[in-house]
């Protein structure tokens, strides 16, 4: 029987034009919901919904916002603000069935304790949400003072920043000053992010933050269709092989990251067999996967794929690659995951699949 993913490759991905939704998560006393206030006293957030995802939390300062029902409050910028009170699912579905003006676009504040993972299981998997929203990215707050601590002792925090697109570094401004002037204030929490997700933007500056967000929540692309020198596919100097092997991580979880790269196309048959095996036996522990796959079946259109955990959606074909290099480029962000063994085995199938193959 096929399994997860081999099934999905004959599904049809969701169409049509979807609500972009942007997940802003980051640990208790990040400065999340500072960066978010910020955020929506811009013109540019007008028709956006915000989705405070845990009842009882103002995630938006009382002077920037006026009640009108009592699950709904409309924003001085005319943003519209739901607060879940239990199933995201439900929270998402009333908001596209909302009437007046569509919507623009969604944000989803995590709390602070938040695994990020269901939401995008939810955004993912769920159809009647997939119908009318698609992920866009997510942005992570982390605290450059106590972020070090953090990382290392809450699993949680390590969590919020191994799945994000965009690290957001808050409260540079509060590091000693000979600290910043010599950069050891920030270099440890910039090394520890880059164990946890090396292939995310990070953004230090105070006056670049939101812009850095604006532009993650309106980039054109969905999620994976970026440039393939985006981030999320551009391996670094250190990881010029078929395998980027993950460093060790020195925080809580054993969070860690690594890039699958080949240079030839791969079979499609071998390749969906060894994702299935994958997703079966680690799939509680793949926080992240995202990458473009070249297939022997039709090099010229790379297979877009894409999963939280044991859901992946249905991969697409897109039309041509973003650049010239086609590669197959395979982001894990992983808990506990053998990258060397994974890739080892990805080899094994797809000789096994040459050796069956009709001469």
């Amino acid at each position: 029987m096929a399994g997860h993913f081999s099934a999905l490759l004959s599904a049809e991905p969701a169409g049509g034009a979807r609500v972009p939704v942007t997940v802003l998560t980051g640990f208790l006393g990040s400065g999340k919901t500072t960066l978010l206030n910020r955020l929506l006293s811009l013109p540019e957030l007008e028709g956006t919904a915000v989705i405070v995802n845990e009842f009882g939390e103002v995630g938006i300062d009382h002077d920037l916002i006026t009640h009108t029902t009592e699950d709904t409050v409309l924003l001085s910028n005319g943003c519209l603000c739901c607060a879940v009170r239990g199933d995201l699912v439900e929270a998402l579905c009333a908001l596209a069935q909302r009437p007046g003006p569509p919507l623009r676009q969604v944000l989803i504040e995590t709390s602070g304790l938040a695994d990020p993972a269901p939401i995008l299981r939810v955004l993912m998997g769920d159809p009647a949400v997939s119908r009318h929203f698609a992920l866009r990215g997510v942005a992570c707050t982390v605290d450059a003072v106590l972020g070090l601590r953090t990382l290392a002792a809450h699993a949680e925090a390590a969590q919020q920043a191994a799945v994000a697109d965009l690290l957001v570094l808050t409260k540079t401004d509060l590091l000693p000053a000979q600290d910043k002037a010599e950069g050891g204030g920030i270099g440890p929490v910039l090394q520890a992010v880059a164990r946890i997700n090396p292939d995310a933007s990070v953004v230090q500056a105070p006056a670049g933050q939101i812009g850095a967000l604006l532009e993650l929540m309106h980039r054109p692309q969905p999620p994976g269709r970026e440039s393939a020198q985006a981030p999320a596919y551009r391996p670094p100097a250190s990881r010029a092989g078929a395998l980027a092997g993950a460093t060790e991580p020195v925080h809580a979880g054993g969070i860690a990251s690594f890039v699958l790269v080949r240079d030839t196309p791969l079979p499609l048959e071998a390749f969906a067999h060894w994702l299935d095996m994958v997703v079966a036996t680690r799939g509680v522990d793949l926080l992240r996967v995202k990458g473009l796959v070249c297939t022997a079946d039709d090099p010229g259109r790379p297979l877009l794929v894409h999963g939280v955990q044991h859901l992946f959606p249905p991969p697409e074909r897109l039309p041509a690659w973003p650049s010239g290099d086609t590669r197959t480029r395979l982001v894990f962000i992983t808990r506990g995951v053998d990258g060397e063994a994974l890739s080892d085995t990805l080899d094994i199938l797809v000789r096994r699949h040459a050796r069956a193959a009709p001469a």
